[in-house]
């Protein structure tokens, strides 16, 4: 038996809703359980998104556990709440349809379709212009509690076809409220052997080097 075009629409939107939850960032390289004593991560050189992922987990195993900064998980958790209120408003017209059946459910599938495509043009706004390839959050906590957390952000890109990974690091001091940024550029060939083996070792001193420049520049 064939579902009238309106239910067919809501069954469509909420399998596809599931790639918000699939695309969620990992928690932590430290989660991952890999560090530069264990066996190198290998993975396919011609992947950019792999490649991107790859040298992302680095740079967090860098902040997480060299630099012993906290992760936060808040920009993150508002788009994941945002696309939650998207998967409640398509079960919801899958429910609601079940109780009264089309076409008695129009309205109410009509309305949630809508909500639906609201959520999603939020969401996209969302990712391009807040989170803006930002892939970690990290809180530098005043050991003595007196002061604001400084809080650091790592971003980066790496175009499709292209070699060259763009790596930012942002701090915005606790007490100042003043941004300051530096960043790197360099070709995936530097960190990464022919058969696709990451080399951490030579990786961690960029981002550590860069780190302490901006740790140096905000004290003063």
């Amino acid at each position: 038996m064939s579902l009238p075009d309106d239910l067919s629409l809501v069954h469509t939107t909420t399998v596809t809703t599931f790639v918000c939850f699939i695309s969620q960032p990992k928690e932590s390289s430290e989660q991952d359980g890999w560090s530069s004593d264990e066996k190198p991560v290998k993975i396919d050189k011609w992947d950019s998104a792999a490649l991107k992922n790859a040298l992302d987990d680095g740079a967090k195993k860098v902040i997480l556990e060299g630099f012993k900064l906290k992760e936060s998980h808040t920009l993150f958790d508002l788009r994941l709440l945002i696309c939650s209120v998207a998967v409640g408003f398509s079960f919801f017209a899958l429910l609601w349809d079940y109780i009264k059946p089309f076409p008695e459910s129009r309205p109410v599938l009509i309305l949630c379709v809508l909500s639906y495509f609201v959520l999603m043009a939020v969401l996209t706004v969302y990712t391009t212009y807040i989170e803006k390839g930002i892939f970690l959050v990290a809180l530098d906590k005043d050991e003595a509690g007196m002061e604001p957390d400084d809080v650091w952000e790592l971003s980066s890109s790496l175009k499709k076809y292209d070699d060259k990974y763009f790596l930012q690091i942002s701090v915005k001091p606790g007490t100042t409220q003043i941004i300051r940024s530096l960043d790197i550029t360099k070709s995936v060939s530097d960190f990464f052997d022919e058969n696709g083996k990451f080399d951490y070792d030579r990786f961690e001193p960029e981002v550590r080097i860069l780190k302490a420049k901006l740790s140096e520049s905000h004290k003063e």
